[in-house]
């Protein structure tokens, strides 16, 4: 008894022992006050002399009225960007020169500003926000079975925002401000109508990953054929300005009924 509780309390000294040993080789390392200072102002690409990216406070705007400003801090010899944490290593950092690799690895040279023309680059204006689609309008004749049948789409932007994040030409990561569509679909036989409702993208939460819903906009609704099950339409959900989609069917019975499912 006496050998296994005195085990016990070698074992329980030399874990504590091992903590405190972690947490003296692993200091805590702060935000660099310092490294912010020197980054304040307005920097452009060395070889293009483009503006890139005007440095307030803790706060790092773009000269285009439609990239959000984001939250910054230097932590050692990272930078970090924004909500979404994007790191960028420190290459070089004086009070007139700031190197980073982007997000591609390559070397960003960057040199601050004296040209006081270079201010009017970043507009006082609140971030513009952006329209992907116009509202279109569908009207689809279908044929089938001997009847006939009319299949009304209507895409139109709504006041939604969603907020996209994308990368400049310095490989910059920068967030948009887009507004999120809702689609009407109608089916008629005749003058009654079998169906009709107004799809927004929560709509398709089944169906597509919660972070991709949150970041893109319901591009698109429209017919795709018809047969014993129904009418088949194809929804597209789409990251703004990416190549990036979910494609879900949206099938309506000859009786009003609705069932989806994913592309594959």
């Amino acid at each position: 008894m006496r050998k296994t509780l005195y085990l016990i309390i070698c074992l329980l000294f030399a874990l504590f022992v091992g903590c405190k040993q972690k947490d003296i080789a692993s200091p805590e390392v702060k935000e660099s006050k310092e490294a912010k200072a020197l980054l304040q102002g307005i920097w452009v690409d060395s070889e293009t002399e483009n503006v890139v990216f005007k440095v307030q406070g803790d706060t790092v705007f773009y000269p285009d009225s439609t990239s959000q400003p984001a939250y910054f801090k230097i932590v050692g010899d990272t930078m970090i960007l924004g909500n979404s944490a994007t790191k960028y290593a420190l290459v070089k950092q004086t009070e007139y020169n700031f190197w980073f690799e982007n997000q591609n690895g390559d070397v960003i040279k960057l040199v601050k500003s004296d040209e006081e023309s270079d201010s009017l680059n970043f507009s006082t204006k609140p971030t513009e926000v952006l329209t992907v689609t116009e509202k279109t309008e569908r009207d689809t004749v279908v044929n089938y079975d001997n009847e006939r049948y009319h299949c009304y789409v209507t895409i139109s932007p709504t006041k939604y925002k969603v907020l996209s994040t994308a990368y400049n030409d310095d490989g910059v990561e920068v967030s948009n401000v887009y507004y999120d569509n809702i689609a009407h679909l109608s089916v008629f036989h005749g003058q009654a109508r079998l169906f009709g409702k107004n799809f927004k993208k929560q709509e398709f939460t089944s169906f597509v990953p919660e972070d991709f819903l949150n970041k893109s906009i319901l591009s698109n609704v429209e017919y795709d054929n018809a047969d014993a099950e129904g009418f088949h339409f194809r929804a597209t959900l789409c990251t703004p300005n990416a190549a990036s989609c979910y494609m879900v069917e949206i099938t309506v019975s000859f009786k009003g009924n609705v069932s989806m499912k994913l592309v594959e």
